[in-house]
């Protein structure tokens, strides 16, 4: 009887044992699924940007970047992000960029960044552009403190200042801008009386070719050297969409083109076989003359940020420097 009772008592400390051991691993697992919320930043302060105000860290250590130029800024400002869009035709990065940007993760591309991707990186802040994902933007500052900036054309510095100043680095971004202006004065000197030529800019692209002008990236690069523009160039506007009929409109001392494919549409490269085979193009003053070059697209236009400007600048010297 005796032994009955205590092997009674025995398998009731087990079952109770076993139930406290259950119900502690319980109480651990419930605790793992409860999501980790990011700290708040101990200090803020409040940038006006294109969709807004928004409250951002003083020093944010985990930076998302939705644009190329974007991008560009952050590394010129010495800010590595933990994640940025995939540029237009990027290999993912471009050239100019790639070796800044390796273990960077890619999140989607400028019209379509991935949600999901940018809220696994936990970031404390999201820079984007309103031209590209004003859509979405509620969706993105439910992830993080999220600043626009407005357009993806003209003065680039606009854009890099407003950056410059969401990250709280506004004395480094104004040094970045000095040695830029200073680029811009020695690439002058270079190129002496050359400024004072007349230039065009052409773009070939999947269904249109178009003539640039003042707003836009080549524009304001150009503005700011010196050069001349013909007529229909030299206007405060982004450009003008034209046909092989007027060729005869890109005629200038100096003419640049360049070329935009999609990876699955060559339309670009099959407008610019049509124009300079036609009779128009080989007839432009600018061709007989032997001063039309193609330049690289990205550099001289898609990348449109401080980097590209400044790898422009040198490809500009070193191509008409010597120019007859």
């Amino acid at each position: 009887m005796i032994i009955t009772i205590k092997k009674g008592i025995t398998h009731l400390m087990r079952k109770l044992l076993s139930s406290i051991l259950v119900f502690s691993i319980l109480i651990f697992a419930i605790a793992g699924c409860t999501p980790e919320k990011s700290p708040e930043p101990a200090s803020t302060i409040s940038i006006k940007h294109a969709m807004g105000t928004t409250n951002v860290p003083t020093a944010p250590k985990r930076i998302v970047v939705l644009t190329s130029e974007g991008t560009e800024a952050l590394l010129a400002l010495g800010i590595k992000p933990v994640g940025a869009v995939q540029p237009y035709n990027g290999n993912p990065w471009y050239d100019h960029t790639k070796d800044k940007l390796q273990g960077v993760k890619l999140l989607g591309d400028e019209s379509a960044p991935n949600l999901e991707a940018i809220a696994s990186l936990k970031p404390d802040l999201i820079i984007g552009n309103k031209m590209r994902q004003e859509k979405v933007y509620a969706q993105l500052s439910a992830i993080a403190p999220t600043v626009f900036s407005e357009e993806l054309r003209g003065d680039w510095s606009q854009n890099f200042q407003l950056y410059a100043k969401a990250i709280n680095k506004e004395a480094e971004g104004k040094n970045v801008l000095d040695a830029y202006n200073k680029h811009v004065e020695q690439t002058k000197q270079a190129l002496g009386d050359l400024v004072n030529k007349k230039v065009s800019v052409v773009r070939f692209m999947p269904g249109q070719t178009r003539i640039y002008q003042l707003d836009s990236f080549t524009g304001v690069i150009f503005k700011q050297l010196g050069f001349q523009r013909p007529a229909n160039q030299n206007k405060n506007e982004f450009a003008i969409q034209v046909a092989r009929e007027q060729i005869p409109e890109m005629d200038a001392d100096i003419l640049f083109y360049f070329t935009y494919d999609k990876p699955t549409d060559k339309g670009g490269s099959k407008l610019e076989q049509e124009f300079t085979n036609d009779p128009l193009w080989k007839a432009l003053n600018v061709v007989q003359q032997k001063h039309a070059f193609k330049v690289d697209d990205v550099v001289w236009n898609t990348a449109g940020g401080i980097l590209a400007a400044n790898t422009m600048l040198d490809q500009l010297t070193d191509m008409i420097k010597n120019m007859k």
